[in-house]
C-alpha cells in the first residue's frame, strides 16, 4: 500500500517523543500514537503501516490516521484524539423536554401508584407527544444527570 502521508520528524520533535514514551505519564493512546509516529518516520525506522500496526496491536486505520494528522496538522493534533464536530444521534430529550419530564416526575404519580416508575415516565412522555418513542434507560440517565447536576449542600 502507498503512503500518501510522510512523516518526517525533526530532532526536537523525535525527542520530545522519546521523552513521551519513556516517561509513561501520559494517557495510553497518546504513547501509542507517539510509538506510531517514531516507527513510522521517514528518517528513521520507516515501517509500513501494516508493520507498525501488527507491532503495537492496533488497527492499520489507526497508524494512517495519525500520520495524515500529523502531516497536515503537526504533532500536537496527531498524539490527541479528534473529537467529533457533530454528535453521531441527535439527542432525544433538549432542554424543554427534560423540563417535561421534571414536571411530570415532581407531579403527583398515576392513580393507584404510590410514586413514578422509570417505565411510566417513559410511557407517559409517549402518551402525552413530548416524543416519539423513549426507553425507560433514557429517562433514567436524564434524571440522574439533573440530579447530580445541582449543588450538594449539607444540612446540620
Amino acid at each position: 500500500m502507498n503512503k500518501t502521508s510522510i512523516v518526517r520528524l525533526t530532532d526536537d520533535e523525535r525527542q520530545e517523543l522519546v521523552q513521551l514514551t519513556k516517561s509513561g505519564k501520559a494517557a495510553a493512546y497518546k504513547i501509542k500514537h507517539a510509538h506510531i509516529l517514531l516507527h513510522v518516520d521517514a528518517n528513521g525506522p520507516n515501517w509500513s503501516d501494516a508493520q507498525v500496526a501488527t507491532a503495537l496491536h492496533c488497527h492499520g486505520n489507526t497508524v494512517r490516521n495519525v500520520r495524515q494528522r500529523f502531516v497536515e496538522q503537526g504533532l500536537e493534533a496527531a498524539l490527541v484524539r479528534t473529537k467529533q464536530a457533530q454528535l453521531s444521534r441527535q439527542r432525544l430529550l433538549d432542554g424543554a423536554k427534560e423540563a417535561r419530564l421534571i414536571a411530570l416526575r415532581c407531579g403527583p404519580p398515576p392513580q393507584g401508584q404510590a410514586k413514578w416508575t422509570l417505565q411510566w415516565l417513559a410511557d407517559q412522555l409517549v402518551a402525552l407527544h413530548v416524543v416519539e418513542t423513549i426507553s425507560y434507560e433514557t429517562v433514567r440517565q436524564t434524571i440522574k444527570k439533573i440530579a447530580s447536576s445541582r449543588t450538594y449542600t449539607r444540612v446540620g
